[in-house]
């Protein structure tokens, strides 16, 4: 029997009805068209369908989307606004901080959140922020010379 929740998902408020046992990755891909957040390993080991919660980066493929009721959510779809890429975006693009570009969606919100929190963190809280998020292509140097560069960028403004 589906429930009724409402969340606010990158400013905007929605309610929706769900199912008690599916995910919030599953309301936010499925349910709402956010397809930008990644399923990779769907057990919250690979950190691609990282979204921020409340505030904190987590991973949504372990939260259950009745969880989310009342929550607010922010996705790779919010980072951009009117069109325009942000300096943590723009960032990840001019140090070739993406390949295939799977886990940059849950690279980027992991970077976000400590953004938010920490607008000018050092190389190891970078490190330790994105320590959740598996990149099997890039690596990890590109990565965190692109959030030091997107923190430099964003304290300037």
């Amino acid at each position: 029997m589906k429930r009724l929740i409402t969340l606010k998902v990158n400013g905007e408020e929605v309610t929706v009805g769900v199912e008690p046992d599916k995910t919030l990755l599953w309301l936010l891909r499925e349910g709402l068209n956010l397809t930008g957040t990644k399923e990779g390993c769907g057990a919250g080991e690979c950190g691609a369908c990282t979204v921020i919660f409340n505030g904190k980066a987590v991973n949504s493929c372990l939260v259950l989307a009745v969880e989310a009721d009342g929550a607010e959510v922010y996705t790779i779809e919010g980072e951009a606004k009117d069109g325009q890429l942000s300096e943590l975006q723009k960032a990840f693009i001019e140090h070739n901080a993406l390949q295939c570009g799977f886990c940059t969606p849950g690279m980027i919100m992991a970077a976000r959140a400590l953004l938010n929190r920490n607008p000018n963190p050092t190389e190891e809280e970078i490190k330790e922020a994105i320590e959740g998020n598996l990149c099997r292509c890039t690596g990890y140097v590109p990565i965190v010379e692109a959030i030091k560069a997107a923190a430099a960028r964003e304290a300037r403004k």
